[in-house]
């Protein structure tokens, strides 16, 4: 509105400025200050609110230019209805522009045929048709292009959502894996008491009634949380991962095969760990899921002659993992945090099983170049 304010003021001014110097001329048909300034404001207010009231302010403006035009008071009646001609089409849609139009026609022929006879009433007629014309095109070719870009906007907003869909369906899908595999570990852990359970019950010999007793109460006991688990997260499990064996997933024990199974895939490796041999099976398991993750995009982005380096290290309850290459591969953020990640699934896995565990993750360009993906995950331990 602020645009179109200036643009009514300054037809305003001019039809004011043509007013003055008729007045001037002397011309006898001119009608007295106090009837035309009234009448040039009422002319060019409506085109103030040609956007936001295209049809209201279109209407107002031809029936002002019906006396604007018969008292000659400047071109304010001809620029009007041009704008307006213009805002229908574009903002109120082309089947109000037609009506319009046809009322501009209507209207013009009416006080064509009650004006006196003229010569060039053969050149108003054809600047009449020539002014709708090109105020129509122009109409269209924005209104066209508004479309478009509504159109655009539109599936925009609908990619955006569809992104955001499938990155919750991404998120869900590892967080399955990762019950299934936190499944597996304490499955495993159970079934290895319950096996030790039953043998210590043969075993123990000083009051061997109460012993048995007691170590058959735990291996019940296990038995029962065995089952109750089983049943509990088989609900996480896709279908086509039920009739797959429940046993111990791999953990940071297992890097050192990681690391040679890379490095027969193309990837020069260098492995450097600490004693991780006292960590939580989850944790383990997470350390292991992240570095082949980060170790699996480098292989894929890197590109050729590319080397990776993994280093894990324990400073008392915390676990640092770094993995970093010297590769050209890169993600559309210049650096992500834990809290938003770029990229694909796989950044989405890495950044569940950080949180899992309560670490974080940062993934992000390496200072000397290449790629690295650098997590912090605590150790609890049971006491």
């Amino acid at each position: 509105m602020a645009g179109d304010s200036v643009l009514a003021v300054l037809l305003g001014f001019v039809d004011l400025l043509l007013f003055v110097a008729d007045q001037f001329a002397e011309l006898p048909e001119l009608p007295p200050w106090y009837v035309a300034v009234p009448i040039n404001i009422a002319m060019v207010a409506p085109l103030v609110f040609r956007r936001r009231s295209p049809l209201w302010s279109a209407y107002v403006v031809l029936v002002v230019s019906i006396v604007h035009a018969t008292l000659m008071l400047g071109i304010g009646s001809a620029a009007g209805l041009a704008m307006s001609i213009y805002s229908v089409v574009v903002y109120a849609g082309r089947r109000q522009g037609l009506v319009f139009v046809g009322a501009v026609i209507v209207s013009s022929a009416v006080q064509l045929a009650l004006a006196p006879p003229d010569d060039e009433l053969f050149i108003a007629i054809l600047f009449l048709a020539f002014g709708i014309a090109l105020c129509w095109t122009l109409g269209e070719f924005v209104g066209a292009r508004r479309a478009y870009d509504v159109e655009v906007e539109a599936r925009l907003h609908l990619l955006e959502t569809e992104r955001d869909q499938a990155t919750r369906i991404a998120v869900a899908e590892e967080r399955g894996r990762i019950a299934r595999e936190l499944h597996d570990v304490v499955a495993h852990a159970v079934s290895v008491m319950v096996v030790q359970a039953d043998g210590a019950s043969y075993a123990i010999e000083s009051n061997p009634e109460l012993a048995q007793r007691a170590l058959q109460t735990i291996s019940e006991t296990g038995r029962g949380a065995l089952g109750e688990l089983r049943r509990l997260l088989d609900v996480l499990r896709s279908d086509d991962a039920d009739g797959e064996p429940r046993v111990p997933q791999p953990d940071a024990h297992a890097l050192a095969e990681l690391a040679d199974r890379m490095r027969t895939a193309g990837v020069p490796v260098e492995l450097e760990t600490d004693d991780l041999g006292d960590l939580p099976a989850g944790v383990s398991l997470g350390i292991y899921r992240i570095v082949q993750e980060s170790l699996t995009n480098t292989l894929k982005h890197a590109g050729r002659g590319a080397t990776a380096a993994v280093r894990v290290h324990r400073t008392g309850d915390l676990v640092e993992v770094l993995v970093s290459d010297d590769g050209a591969g890169r993600v559309p953020q210049l650096a992500v945090s834990s809290h938003r990640l770029p990229g694909g699934n796989g950044l989405i896995g890495m950044r569940e099983r950080a949180h899992v565990y309560g670490g974080t993750l940062d993934v992000g360009p390496a200072p000397g170049g290449g790629w690295q993906v650098r997590a912090a995950l605590p150790v609890r331990l049971d006491k």
